[in-house]
């Protein structure tokens, strides 16, 4: 039921017509004759609309495209004395972000708008004041959503939905996916109705180097020379608040795979907590063995699995032979159970500890930390790290690359971890896609060829991310920041390579008119600083996520995306009292706020759902059954246990049997009862 369920998830931008009455679903041209229909649909039906015409405009800058999808789309399904309710889907691309979304029928306009989250809104209980999934918002982390109620049957909607999305890059190659997998059956069914198709694709690469195209059809990939480099500049919009220059260093390796990557020393640490149980802790084995078999016979690597305490494949790091790698496998197979809780600092200082034995300059030193829940002393462990690297030195300090599972994780802390070391942080919050990303994540870890850089720029620069981390053959290296006065006019970036000579590469500085890059490095602005203001729990720097937020349309977690409703309203004139005559009425355009979409950030983990061992998933966590205890109960037994139903209580209440559950709820039911009574 699951896959099936699974498969029904949109590949492309699709409307579907959610039908709660099963009697309005007719043609709205030629009604047919219909028995009586008994009955609603709970949860809804939804039919898929026909398509009348889809467009895409596409602008790519750096590693950085926007798309503008524009369509049409009838509500062939529904009778034309009804209306219903249509759900806007739209699949965006690697790591997209919705950017905002227009829907216009029958004279009648919706559109998003963000604004600042209020002030009051606590965001430890933030789960109750979520907004339910069929109003708007992330569907899957990729799928955003957007309900327009009352549309009438036979009605078209003209939908314009705007987001951004990663051009990925692999060997040597940009390559944009974009949702363009359209069913059949959305094509109209008569042939006067023909369904018109475009792609409109603009690449702007910030300089006059050559870009070579290679497609057959849609399949799109642009290749790069090997190495190149450049530093864009840019004076800041007259809207945005700070108004220091902006610049962008980016650093691609090119496509020449004989390049040597760094010998490695890697403890791979993986979360085998309660929560992992199932299908996560399978293809999380799956992923890790996968991982080693990625290691070169010079590499050496040790594997831990925690959860309250750790688990050892050995306690020293063992060179990457085939017996090795195949007894690592088998001890893989039998020791990760998923049972416990979760010990993240106790797993991190074994494997710094591990790493440290080691004593050799002659590798990079990596973690590669893998989780599923959230912790308390997050922020501790960051400030542990960051004092052990500072007596280390930042060069020697193993990289940390974090992978976060689900919607649970405090997915900023682990980005910290991430940026702090030099580290690449990534995620995944289904089962079906953790094993495919985290093979991603270990190849592109894995893949240094280029480390320490330094680069010799102006000391005053704001750069984020604060550390240089290594150019990889499939991550590219990408900085910005802003600065004030005057830039150089050519940077060199210094390193090492993986044969532990020294390299320069002098990188040209050219200023730019034509490139948004405000709105280019948004999204990696937004995430630095929340991580920031995260670790450092800094409000101004909150405000400066909103700011950077509202002026380009990036979602962030201080925002918060609205549905305002815009259509004609007759305004009454008054009557003349000289000539006595009455004027026309006016017609006025009214915009109201009819809905606020489910929250688009990733949220700072949830310590509760940890606790309690809950699978991850996407969005918020199901009520427990504590939450359920405290919700009904409401106010009358707060007099009657106020001392007693603390955190320990509820944690206490959530583990007891299902008898001794039935006869506490009936006791709390009669005790509730009284007191409302009372």
């Amino acid at each position: 039921m699951e896959k099936a369920t699974r498969s029904l998830y949109p590949t492309s931008p699709m409307v579907y017509a959610v039908i709660y009455d099963p009697a309005i679903v007719d043609n709205p041209d030629m009604p047919s004759y219909q028995p009586h229909v008994h009955g609603r649909c709970d949860p809804p039906a939804l039919i898929p609309l026909q398509m009348n015409a889809i467009s895409f405009e596409i602008d790519c800058y750096l590693d950085t495209a926007f798309v503008t999808m524009s369509g049409s789309w009838r509500v062939h399904c529904v009778t034309g004395n009804a209306d219903c309710g249509c759900r806007v889907a739209v699949p965006m691309g690697e790591e997209g972000s919705i950017l905002g979304a227009e829907v216009e029928v029958a004279r009648k306009t919706c559109s998003t708008e963000l604004a600042p989250v209020p002030v009051d809104v606590n965001r430890e209980n933030e789960s109750e004041s979520i907004p339910e999934a069929e109003d708007g918002g992330l569907l899957k982390p990729h799928i955003f959503t957007l309900t327009v109620p009352q549309v009438d049957g036979g009605s078209i909607l003209s939908v314009k939905v705007r987001w951004s999305q990663k051009v990925v890059y692999k060997n040597g190659e940009f390559i944009l996916n974009v949702p363009y997998s359209f069913p059949e059956y959305v094509t109209p069914a008569s042939k006067k109705l023909p369904k018109f198709e475009k792609i409109q694709l603009n690449v702007n690469c910030g300089g006059s180097d050559a870009i070579a195209c290679n497609t057959t059809s849609h399949p799109l990939k642009a290749s790069t020379p090997n190495p190149f480099g450049r530093v864009l500049l840019k004076p800041p919009s007259t809207q945005s608040s700070d108004q220091s220059e902006i610049f962008s260093l980016y650093l691609f390796a090119g496509p020449d795979k004989r390049r040597k990557v760094f010998r490695k020393e890697v403890v791979f640490v993986v979360d085998i907590s309660e929560s992992m149980k199932g299908n996560t802790i399978e293809v999380t084995k799956n992923a890790l063995i996968a991982a080693l078999t990625k290691l070169d016979q010079d590499d050496s690597f040790c594997i831990m699995a925690f959860n309250d305490q750790t688990h050892l494949y050995s306690p020293t790091l063992e060179l990457a032979t085939h017996e090795s790698l195949e007894k690592a496998n088998e001890w893989i197979n039998t020791r990760f159970i998923a049972s416990g809780g979760t010990n993240m600092s106790l797993a991190l200082d074994q494997a710094l500890e591990i790493l440290s034995l080691s004593g050799t300059n002659k590798s990079i030193p990596m973690v590669f930390f893998i989780t599923d829940g959230a912790v308390e002393n997050e922020r501790q462990i960051c400030e542990v790290m960051q004092k052990q690297q500072s007596i280390k030195g930042s060069d020697l300090f193993p990289r940390i690359h974090t992978f976060g599972i689900g919607s649970f994780c405090n997915h900023y802390f682990l980005r910290m971890l991430a940026m702090m070391s030099k580290g690449h942080y990534d995620a995944s919050y289904d089962a079906d896609s953790i094993e495919t990303q985290m093979q991603i994540w270990v190849s592109k870890a894995t893949s240094s060829i280029m480390a320490n850089i330094v680069i010799d720029c102006p000391d005053d620069l704001e750069i984020y991310p604060s550390t240089i981390p290594d150019v990889c053959y499939d991550r590219p290296l990408i900085i910005s920041g802003r600065y004030k006065g005057n830039f150089p006019d050519k940077l060199e970036a210094k390193g090492t390579l993986a044969d532990m000579t020294n390299f320069i590469i002098d990188i040209e500085v050219q200023h730019t008119q034509d490139i948004p890059l405000e709105k280019v490095l948004a999204k990696k602005q937004i995430e630095a600083y929340t991580t920031q203001a995260w670790l450092s729990q800094d409000k101004s720097l909150e405000d400066k996520v909103t700011k950077i937020s509202l002026q380009t349309g990036t979602v962030s977690e201080y925002t918060q995306m609205i549905l305002l409703k815009t259509e004609p309203q007759v305004k009454p004139s008054k009557t003349g009292k000289k000539q006595g005559k009455k004027e026309p009425d006016q017609e006025i355009l009214k915009t109201e706020r009819i809905n606020v979409l489910r929250q688009l950030g990733l949220g700072f983990g949830d310590m509760v759902a940890t606790f309690e061992n809950i699978p991850p998933g996407f969005g918020p966590r199901p009520p427990s059954h504590a939450d359920k205890f405290v919700k009904g109960a409401g106010n009358c037994c707060v007099d009657l246990f106020g001392k007693c139903c603390c955190m320990c209580c509820i944690q206490a209440c959530s583990k007891i049997n299902n008898g001794c559950s039935v006869v506490l709820t009936q006791i709390c039911g009669v005790l509730t009862c009284t007191a409302c009574c009372e």
